[in-house]
């Protein structure tokens, strides 16, 4: 029996192909990098109940399940603007705009 060559190898990890390729098909769009991190630099409390909907020169807008989280957010903006910051780099994201 003749053994070949090349044998079958695992198609994962953060370096292969598929991981390269799915990376440069994700938009750069500042929208896209705010939701992006968005859970992580927020936690999953306010992501559930908030979500960015619109990204321009540095300016967030977040949409949020009612107006009540609207204000909480609000209250919370130079937090969550920092929390961004550290995820995007600084002056990234520089105003939230919070509605319901």
């Amino acid at each position: 029996m003749t053994k070949h060559r090349f044998a079958p190898r695992r198609a994962g990890g953060p370096a292969s192909a598929i991981a390269r390729l799915v990376g440069g098909l994700q938009p750069t769009s500042q929208l896209a990098e705010v939701q992006r991190v968005w859970p992580d630099a927020v936690g999953p409390a306010l992501a559930a109940r908030a979500t960015p909907t619109a990204a321009r020169d540095g300016v967030v807008s977040v949409t949020c399940e009612s107006a009540v989280w609207a204000h909480e957010l609000t209250l919370m903006a130079g937090e969550l603007i920092a929390l961004l910051d550290a995820e995007l780099g600084a002056g990234t994201v520089r105003e939230l705009r919070c509605s319901a």
